[in-house]
């Protein structure tokens, strides 16, 4: 019962916008700092602890300060968490098997990347600028973000012809848990 009311005010928040103010910062609120302002995640561990789990082990490492939205799709969503800026780079824990739900891919989705493998996210993630239901069921949702998402909205965008690759992007400056 409480699992099932707690994903039910995250997607209520998330489809409503909801605010900081509104969702009261846990164990499992991230914030992402960037040059335009804050973005406020929360975290899914409910859906998907392993992801939550080791998303909460690299913001604590300080891993993702200063990496960049490597790939950002106008329309679609901005990836980030690679150190190397290429889109294949990862942290040195291991990879996280599939944690697929029910949970939708819409506006303020937060889903991990990952290579052909459906078991093989790492610390890569994105965020998504609107709804991708050709997403459901096929990468893992970690997140939704509370607040922030007219900073989502300024991250600078990628080249179409490029597949989303940015030309010097945009970076996480800090990434921290609010508790």
């Amino acid at each position: 019962m409480i699992r099932w009311l707690v994903a039910l005010t995250l997607s209520l928040a998330a489809t409503i916008g909801l605010g900081r103010a509104a969702l009261a910062a846990d164990a499992n609120t991230i914030y992402l700092d960037t040059k335009d302002g804050r973005i406020t995640i929360q975290l899914r561990p409910d859906i998907a602890p392993k992801h939550a789990a080791q998303i909460k082990a690299l913001t604590k490492q300080g891993f993702y300060d200063g990496v960049p939205f490597h790939r950002v799709i106008d329309g679609f969503m901005a990836q980030t968490g690679d150190p190397t800026g290429t889109g294949t780079g990862k942290s040195k824990l291991p990879d996280i098997p599939a944690e697929f739900s029910s949970a939708p891919f819409k506006r303020g989705t937060v889903g991990m990347a990952r290579s052909q493998s459906p078991n093989s996210a790492n610390s890569q993630f994105f965020i998504c600028f609107g709804d991708a239901p050709f997403l459901d069921n096929q990468y893992t949702v970690v997140g939704v973000v509370t607040s922030g998402m007219d900073v989502v909205d300024k991250i600078k965008k990628g080249s179409k012809a490029a597949n989303g690759q940015v030309d010097g992007p945009d970076k996480i400056v800090k990434m921290s848990l609010a508790q």
